[in-house]
């Protein structure tokens, strides 16, 4: 019988971290699937209730499709983290020669694709709702379009060279990365921006009460942005120092974004946000689908906004 404990010599902090990162996964997924129930039941509510809802089955094909690319990437993870310490933990170089060298097996390379594929969906529905508030000016159109197209091209090259390198010598992914948080960072100025703009137009023409729902509309797009936005930096600065920390959000980010998303669509959906103005005369709903034109306020528009709607902003993201 051996008289003390051997301890093989390994790197522990990326043991650790890329454990506590699946960890933190599951946890981020769990709240993904509570979304998406939640999600899928206020859209298909709209199709019950009628009086003037527009029912988006669109929408709803979108948070199922989200969902499932989620669903096959986290169970390829479960199980890659399964081979990592449980079948192959006999390898040569142990779980560290399995983790440094994950794109060698191609479990990893359809989690990674899956994870790829959910985030165009997902910033194809930025891009949208961006164009739409900004009234597909081809400036705004032009510079998101390009970015869209450009994060596409960089994740297809990712996964051409993907197998048998390193993950983290991949500087592409480090380029793909800058431009996928820089896209949703360039979203939120430029609908804040015109969420501004709106309100200044409407001052003085409507009561103070109603420009709440700009100042809620704003709420609601940089709450959801930022969740996304900071882990997303994090994550380039870790992944460009090739810092183990890295591995405690790489597996989250893509969950955390689609839950950015998930929440806009329930608010929208329910007619509710946070920060929701109201009064005992009136209510106003930041996200409500009905659209009310200046004409409806008793107050004659100006040249300038006579086709503008006075509407929830983040509902007008929507409108077909």
């Amino acid at each position: 019988m051996s008289s003390g404990s051997h301890t093989p010599a390994t790197d522990l902090w990326l043991e650790r971290s890329r454990l506590d990162g699946m960890i933190l996964a599951a946890f981020s997924y769990g709240i993904l699937f509570l979304l998406t129930v939640q999600a899928a039941a206020a859209i298909l509510s709209q199709r019950r209730r009628g009086n003037g809802v527009v029912y988006r089955p669109w929408l709803l094909a979108y948070v199922f499709t989200t969902f499932i690319l989620a669903t096959v990437g986290f169970a390829a993870n479960v199980k890659f983290t399964e081979m990592i310490w449980i079948d192959l933990r006999d390898a040569p170089g142990g779980p560290v020669a399995l983790i440094e060298d994950e794109l060698n097996y191609w479990i990893n390379i359809m989690a990674l694709t899956c994870y790829y594929v959910m985030e165009w969906f997902m910033q194809a529905l930025l891009l949208y709702r961006c164009l739409v508030v900004w009234n597909g000016n081809k400036y705004v159109a032009v510079s998101m379009t390009a970015l869209f197209l450009t994060m596409i091209a960089l994740s297809i090259v990712i996964l051409a060279r993907a197998s048998g390198t390193v993950f983290y010598n991949l500087n592409t992914q480090l380029a793909y990365l800058c431009i996928e948080v820089g896209m949703t960072v360039m979203y939120t100025l430029l609908v804040s921006w015109q969420l501004l703009k709106f309100r200044r137009g409407m001052e003085g023409l409507v009561g103070s009460e109603h420009l709440h729902i700009y100042n809620t509309a704003m709420t609601m797009v940089v709450e959801s942005a930022a969740m996304y936005s900071v882990l997303g930096i994090i994550y380039i600065i870790s992944f460009a120092l090739h810092s183990n920390l890295s591995n405690l959000v790489l597996l989250s980010i893509p969950n955390v974004q689609a839950i950015a998303q998930l929440i806009i669509i329930i608010r929208v959906v329910q007619g509710r946000a946070v920060g929701t103005y109201a009064q005992s005369e009136t209510r106003v709903n930041s996200i409500a689908f009905a659209t009310h034109r200046t004409e409806d306020c008793g107050v004659a528009p100006s040249q300038g906004l006579r086709d503008v709607e006075f509407t929830a902003v983040e509902s007008s993201l929507w409108k077909e």
